[in-house]
Formats: structure tokens, sequence, C-alpha cells
């Protein structure tokens, strides 16, 4: 199992990133979350599969329809990272 924390800036809000990535995580088999921050960045946790993790975080890169990715941080994480929510399914998580 790869845990991932993932932080997105650019054209990230107000182009359904949020639901986008639930649906394309969950539909992976993924668990996890993703959340609005207030400073603009979307933020998410993805865990599953190494090679599932990979494709999600390809797919991160380009987003949905209206998006812009400028700036993707990566980075491996622990199973408590999933401590916020995601523990049994994807989730979408208030802005923080």
């Amino acid at each position: 199992m790869r845990y991932v924390h993932v932080m997105l800036r650019g054209r990230v809000q107000g182009v359904g990133y949020r639901a986008w990535c639930a649906r394309t995580a969950e539909a992976q088999g993924l668990k996890g979350f993703v959340r609005n921050r207030r400073d603009g960045a979307v933020e998410a946790v993805l865990a599953g599969a190494d090679a599932v993790v990979e494709a999600m975080l390809d797919a991160c890169r380009a987003g949905p329809p209206g998006a812009r990715v400028d700036d993707m941080l990566v980075h491996e994480v622990s199973d408590t990272a999933l401590a916020a929510g995601g523990r049994e399914r994807f989730a979408v998580l208030e802005t923080l």
C-alpha cells in the first residue's frame, strides 16, 4: 500500500477539481480525501496500490476540463495521513 500527500496549485478551485478527483479516485479503488485550501490550493491524500496511485498522480497533473495545474508537490506519507478522513472510501472534506 502506498500513501501520498499531494498539493496542487494553479486554476484548481472553481473548476470542479475536488468532485473530479473524488470520482476518479473512487473509480480506481483508492482511499483518501481531497479538499480545498484557503490559500487557493487543492490538497489530497491518495492511498492504494503503487501502480494505481501513480496512475492517479498522472491524472491529477492534468485534472478536469477547465483546470490548470501549475505546481504539484507529492510527498510519501504514512497511513496516519488518513486521520482527517478517507479510511473507508474516498472523501471530499471541508475547506481547510
